[in-house]
């Protein structure tokens, strides 16, 4: 079961269409522009196409989203935690409403107090999100960290204690569990370097966390040395995980772990093309899935551009795809996943400026652009279409959004 966080540019089926147009039986997705406060209610007409799609394809149990890095439930200021709290509720209340069983987020930073007080803060905070969510069936899942500054989630002994102390406050435990991240793991100094010691780490991590509570892993390589602290995403085989030798590395003993090839693995690597025009998601799935079937990857990524005819041409063609690593290889920000490309500190430890601009920002959310790609390198390759619309955002509308009761009352069947 793998997939990738994908792009909603344009309307969120384009993540199901992108999913299957690449291989995958899944996708993570925004529902929201993640770096905005406030955002349009979903579109009806779209809900409805989004549910029709998803029950034909049969992810109504496997798709994932990630929630907005302006939350933090951990911070020891008021407003911005009143904020998180209502940002967090309409992240809830969209997944429930699309259907998406697993909501992702980091637990925050505690920046300013200690981290006991910080897990305090995220735990109050949970027990008013699930009296206000009461009976929906989305998932949170804590997602582990690289440890970075003050951020919760590099040891697992940290999300252990606050998956306990949500639970003692909110009596609903099948609500709450967990999403690992490979380069997370290996940056805060898990060691995924060779099978033998990611079956330690994944040990490790069942004794304290029980692997039985994880519903989601991203499968990323790292830039980072093992303990490093940085999170920083790397194609699979090409980072500190999975080079020189995959076969004998840490994914092999992820994908093979028989909890883990029951629950999503996403992919949140970045979105470009490999030189012979070859999109680098099918190739990171194809030695993934190499590793379950002993298979060769490289036969695999031509079984699956042979059989989906949008890849096959792209890799028929490679001149059309030229431009954009050309772009890539010399401003890498362009093309790191939406995911990867975020802050990994800044949203908690500047919490003073977000907050400062969420008015500017928090008129409307564009129904033709509801949320930025996956690693969309457009940003910076496509200034008339995406850039446009931003001076003729309105301010009439200051702070954030009242969240729409009326959402709750679409549930999944």
């Amino acid at each position: 079961m793998f997939g990738s966080h994908l792009s909603i540019a344009g309307s969120m089926l384009t993540a199901l269409d992108e999913a299957q147009r690449l291989c995958f039986d899944t996708v993570q997705v925004f529902t929201k522009n993640q770096q905005q406060w406030a955002a349009k209610p979903l579109d009806p007409a779209m809900v409805r196409d989004w549910n029709a799609r998803v029950a034909i394809l049969g992810w109504g149990d496997r798709m994932v989203s990630h929630a907005s890095y302006l939350i933090n439930l951990a911070t020891h200021q008021d407003e911005l935690w009143r904020k998180s709290i209502d940002l967090m509720t309409d992240e809830i209340e969209r997944c429930e409403t699309l259907g998406i069983r697993y909501l992702v987020h980091h637990p925050g930073s505690f920046v300013g107090h200690t981290l006991d007080a910080g897990l305090t803060r995220i735990a109050d905070a949970y027990r008013e999100l699930f009296n206000r969510t009461r009976g929906y069936q989305t998932v949170s899942c804590l997602e582990d960290t690289a440890g970075g500054g003050s951020t919760i989630g590099g040891p697992f002994e940290d999300l252990a204690r606050l998956r306990s102390i949500i639970i003692d406050k909110t009596g609903e435990p099948p609500r709450i569990a967990y999403c690992l991240d490979s380069c997370h793991m290996h940056a805060f100094g898990h060691d995924l370097s060779t099978r033998e010691a990611a079956e330690k780490a994944l040990d490790h991590f069942h004794a304290t966390c029980g692997i039985e509570n994880l519903r989601v892993f991203h499968l990323n390589d790292s830039k980072g040395i093992v303990g490093s602290r940085l999170d920083r995403h790397a194609h699979i085989g090409e980072g500190t995980i999975g080079a020189p030798n995959l076969a004998a590395s840490g994914f092999a003993a992820i994908v093979n772990h028989p909890v883990v090839a029951r629950v999503p693995k996403i992919l949140e690597t970045p979105k470009e093309n490999r030189a012979d025009g070859v999109p680098w998601d099918i190739v990171n799935r194809a030695r993934l899935v190499s590793l379950q079937s002993g298979g060769d990857p490289e036969a695999l990524v031509g079984e699956w551009t042979a059989s989906h005819p949008v890849a096959a041409a792209q890799v028929a063609t490679p001149k059309s795809s030229k431009p954009k690593p050309a772009k890539t290889a010399r401003t890498p920000k362009p093309v790191k996943s939406e995911v990867e490309a975020k802050p990994s500190t800044k949203p908690a430890n500047r919490p003073s400026k977000r907050t400062k601009a969420a008015p500017a920002r928090t008129s409307t959310t564009r129904g033709k652009n509801p949320a930025p790609s996956a690693g969309d390198s457009s940003k910076s390759s496509r200034p008339a279409s995406r850039s446009s619309p931003k001076p003729a955002k309105s301010p009439r509308t200051s702070g954030a959004r009242k969240i729409d009761s009326s959402r709750r009352a679409t549930r999944r069947g």
